[in-house]
């Protein structure tokens, strides 16, 4: 069972890692970190680093595919034509098709969330509605057919129990949060945008704003790609949908 985990610059780490170290306990799994070719990849801290260990070209076919989610470059990722054309291609004839935060976005970017419910991290779900998708906020995991998307972040560790759930069945799925001790017993219940204070609301939106301001600092040109990015997607979007409504007239 060949499992293809996208790896890109500006991604989130625990997005794929989480999903990773419950995936790769499962009977038989082959994983590979897969991008344009192999290589160091730089994710969104600007600190850690994650390995391409295969190109696209190299894995044509795998069983599972899953993508992440990145705070300043979904966008830029979600324009990326090459990555796009890779997940239609291994979409067909996949097992699972699954996304982590707002990896959803990069499939919805990609048509393969066209009309279907799916979830994000919650700063993703406009993005979602925008690119044709159902968005569904209060839900952890929706899962369409063999579409699995999963929330932000953390929950990449619950989208893998439920892949390894049906794919090995409960018990082995159970061991496995066993021998990771995946226990969640967190100090705090903020976790979910109907649960938090207007005070971390608050909180939360300067810390998304001080991150815009360290991409910029750090490299202005990121931050015009991504806004270059935006801006393409909004009008490929907008055009489809146009597209859609004459030939529907012409009818």
């Amino acid at each position: 069972m060949q499992i293809a985990i996208v790896v890109y610059p500006g991604m989130t780490a625990l997005d794929v890692i989480g999903p990773y170290e419950v995936l790769r306990l499962l009977p038989g799994a082959r994983l590979r970190f897969v991008w344009h070719e192999p290589g160091p990849i730089t994710t969104d801290s600007g600190v850690l680093m994650l390995g391409a260990t295969h190109s696209f070209d190299e894995t044509p076919s795998p069983d599972i595919v899953l993508i992440g989610g990145s705070g300043p470059a979904t966008a830029t990722t979600a324009a990326d034509e090459r990555l796009l054309a890779w997940l239609r291609q291994v979409h067909e004839t996949s097992t699972w098709t699954t996304s982590v935060c707002t990896g959803s976005v990069v499939l919805a970017a990609a048509g393969i969330l066209k009309d279907k419910p799916a979830t994000s991290h919650w700063a993703g779900l406009s993005a979602l509605k925008a690119l044709g998708a159902q968005p569904r906020g209060a839900e952890r995991i929706v899962r369409d057919g063999k579409i699995v998307t999963a929330a932000g972040v953390s929950a990449g560790i619950d989208l893998g129990l439920w892949l390894a759930g049906e794919i090995a069945g409960k018990e082995a799925a159970e061991a496995i949060q066993l021998m990771i001790e995946y226990d969640p017993q967190p100090p705090f219940d903020s976790g979910h945008m109907s649960k938090a204070s207007s005070a971390a609301r608050r909180k939360v939106t300067a810390m998304v704003g001080r991150e815009g301001a360290d991409l910029l600092t750090a490299d202005p040109r990121a931050v015009v790609r991504e806004a270059s990015a935006i801006a393409k997607l909004s009008w490929t979007t907008a055009i489809d949908r146009a597209r859609a409504r004459r030939r529907l007239g012409r009818r």
